[in-house]
């Protein structure tokens, strides 16, 4: 069976690589750009649109606040980008803004940007998906009636692609976002040669159109409101660039320098085209209504629900290269793919980060682990279910969707940057060489003003979008920083309850005898149990065995093995592949075939829980081992189990079930009580009570 699914497997995402090829996986910045900046960067095909839209409240008059709108996202994104490489040099291992707000402000201010981050990873799948096919769909009829269906197909596609490893999906991504971002800056360059050189007038399709003003005159704080909410809606622009961070360890070495020259190439292009399609918008009289059904007047009539309005760079790239012209359709295209893959971002993003918190046990351990592709495999699946379910329950719909945006990446970013102002105050006060003083206090500013500026954006944003969707986020967040913090504390309390006292302990007295070879992960109290049950079996030869899965904590347990003074031979066998079932299988057949009549008795260590839940938290390495184990002729497998106290509520409802009664059991009184029936078929019986319940031909005599 287990051949007859790897085929399949193999064709879908492709041979498996061995640990020690990860380093041939690794980013050089050509790729790292698409991969970790498609999000940002694919971000223009729809910020200056969500601009456009909030202002188109209050009529085309307001539309002259835009290009003060796009300056202040402008600041704001040259501010987190230069912020952010701070980061990325402070602490390359890849923890990003969880690292920096874990180790600066505690843990608690970790969680809560883990849990802003894995939500906006999960939105920026769900958005990015839902608004490339809406641009699809505007070319293909049969993708806008089957809208969920196709934004289903599509993370598929991408999930399948991104099992396949970083550095492939990489290669395959690359193309269609350069070529975008070719496209978008030869549209800028061939839009302000024809509009300053050639003095040409460029109209998009809807520069005829007049908007109805849901609010006409607005002054004031309604006004400051209006455009302090156009200002967040702009803000999508900065989603993904906390990914950079997220993501140092993909990089070549030098990996810090690498990224943080990533970060700011990713900055300088994403400015570049937002402010350049923020100008040729202008320049072209798009039109653009939050209700354009109702909103957008063409000849003194409303366009009606048919009218299909199409992004802000589709209406420019009509006006500046001419509709169905070579250069409009290849960037159409280009626009419609590379906001597919922006959800490549969060897939580089969410399972790096989830391999990060499964490490620090806020999230199940399987999430820590590399596929065959050496991709954190389990991340990307959980990732892909739930933007799925997102895309499903708001219908593929980017307008509702986009709502519930930007809310996480700026919680995020406001803990990150005020965690590195107090990074380096602490290490301003032990630093005696002025030229690193220097240079610590002008990166401390940096930091400053990027908290204080992402904090305030942070407050616009929750103000202005709170009853638009962004409390859905909110939640979103408050419900994985609850389940996060609860599994931390499950694992906290089963690492406490099975830990290796330092003296003798009940665990290790030796019972009574057997043994050959016991399977050892870690040295806890079940280890040891599981040891002491060994010497008392008296086999033959006895020996402890590992499968090297990870050379630092194999280390770890050598060490500790050492220390312990533990007198029983430890055999580590390695795994290049990261399993840990076959290896274990091969070395027994292997000891079985050369003492053909030798019998090998497999003793595996492993804790009993008592809620179905938990079960879901802790590997079930042991009970494959064992299915494979017991159909191995000639091995004998023994669990040697540990029971954790939450079993004892697995025991109360064993218990309970025992001392159940069936109904009318009572009536009846106990069995052994009860009078047998006739083995005669079809024959009653009636007791000195009356006739017996449930009886179907009736009473009779005895």
């Amino acid at each position: 069976m287990s051949k007859l699914t790897d085929v399949p497997k193999r064709i879908l995402i492709g041979r498996a690589l061995r640990s020690d090829r990860l380093g041939e996986t690794l980013l050089p910045k050509r790729i790292a750009l698409p991969v970790f900046a498609s999000d940002p960067l694919s971000s223009v095909a729809y910020a200056p649109g969500e601009v456009l839209l909030v202002l188109s409240i209050a009529g085309v008059s307001a539309y002259h606040f835009s290009p003060w709108i796009a300056l202040a996202v402008v600041v704001l994104m040259f501010t987190v980008v230069a912020s952010y490489r701070q980061n990325v040099h402070a602490y390359p291992s890849g923890g990003g803004d969880y690292e920096v707000a874990n180790t600066n402000l505690g843990p608690k201010a970790g969680l809560t940007v883990a849990s802003a981050l894995l939500v906006d990873y999960v939105l920026t799948v769900a958005v990015s998906i839902a608004s490339g096919i809406e641009n699809l769909g505007s070319a293909i009829p049969f993708v806008v009636e089957h809208k969920v269906a196709c934004a289903v197909a599509v993370i598929v596609l991408l999930t399948l692609m991104n099992l396949r490893g970083v550095k492939e999906s990489g290669k395959l991504f690359a193309i269609p976002t350069y070529v975008f971002v070719a496209g978008v800056f030869i549209m800028i360059a061939w839009g302000a040669f024809r509009g300053l050189v050639l003095d040409d007038t460029m109209r998009a399709p809807t520069a005829g159109y007049h908007i109805k003003a849901e609010h006409q005159g607005l002054a004031g704080f309604a006004l400051v409101f209006l455009l302090l909410r156009a200002f967040s809606s702009g803000c999508a622009a900065l989603t993904g660039v906390e990914a950079i961070s997220n993501g140092v360890p993909a990089f070549r070495k030098p990996k810090s320098k690498n990224a943080a020259t990533t970060l700011a190439m990713m900055g300088l292009l994403a400015v570049t085209m937002f402010c350049g399609i923020i100008a040729l918008a202008m320049t072209t009289k798009v039109r653009m209504a939050e209700n354009p059904a109702t909103d957008l007047i063409h000849n003194g009539v409303a366009v009606g629900a048919d009218y299909v309005q199409n992004p802000v760079i589709s209406q420019v790239a009509e006006a500046v290269f001419g509709k169905g012209s070579f250069l409009f359709i290849v960037l159409a295209a280009a626009t419609a793919l590379v906001l597919f893959l922006a959800a490549n971002t969060a897939y580089n993003g969410f399972p790096l980060l989830g391999s990060i918190l499964a490490q620090d046990r806020y999230l199940p351990r399987q999430l820590h682990t590399r596929g065959d592709r050496l991709a954190f495999s389990n991340g990307i699946v959980l990732l892909a279910g739930a933007a799925m379910l997102l895309v499903v329950i708001y219908g593929a719909d980017s307008t509702r969707l986009i709502q519930l945006y930007i809310v996480g990446v700026f919680v995020s970013f406001t803990l990150s940057q005020t965690g590195m102002v107090r990074h380096w105050n602490r290490h301003l006060a032990t630093e005696k060489d002025q030229a690193k003083r220097r240079h610590m206090v002008r990166s401390r500013a940096i930091n400053a003003f990027g908290a204080f500026f992402t904090g305030l954006v942070l407050v616009v944003v929750l103000v202005t979008k709170f009853t638009h969707g962004a409390w859905v986020a909110l939640l979103g967040m408050v419900i994985f920083y609850a389940t996060m913090s609860a599994i931390r504390k499950h694992y906290d309390r089963v690492a406490e309850e099975i830990a290796a006292p330092e003296g003798p302990s009940d665990d290790s007295v030796r019972p009574s005898r057997v043994h050959s070879v016991v399977l050892i992960s870690k040295i806890h109290r079940p280890t040891l149990r599981a040891l002491a049950y060994a010497k008392l079996l008296r086999s033959d030869t006895l020996e402890a065995l590992s499968v090297n899965v990870d050379p630092a904590e194999t280390k770890a347990l050598r060490e500790e093995w050492e220390r312990r003074g533990i007198d029983v031979p430890l055999k580590v066998l390695d795994s290049p592949y990261r399993e840990i079932t076959r290896p274990i299988i091969e070395y027994v057949k292997g000891l079985r075939k050369e003492s053909p009549r030798d019998a090998v008795s497999v003793i595996i260590p492993e804790y009993v829980v008592g809620h179905w839940y938990e079960h879901l938290l802790h590997n079930q390495s042991a009970l494959r081992l064992k299915g494979r184990l017991l159909f191995t002729p000639g091995v004998m497998v023994t669990s040697v189990p540990y029971q954790l106290e939450s079993s004892e509520a697995a025991k109360l409802r064993a218990r309970k079930r025992q001392d159940w009664n069936a109904p009318g059991a009572v009536r009846r009184g106990p069995a052994e009580e009860r009078p047998k029936e006739p083995s005669a078929s079809g024959s009653a019986s009636k007791s000195s009570s009356g006739p017996s319940s449930g009886s179907s031909s009736g009473p009779s005599k005895r």
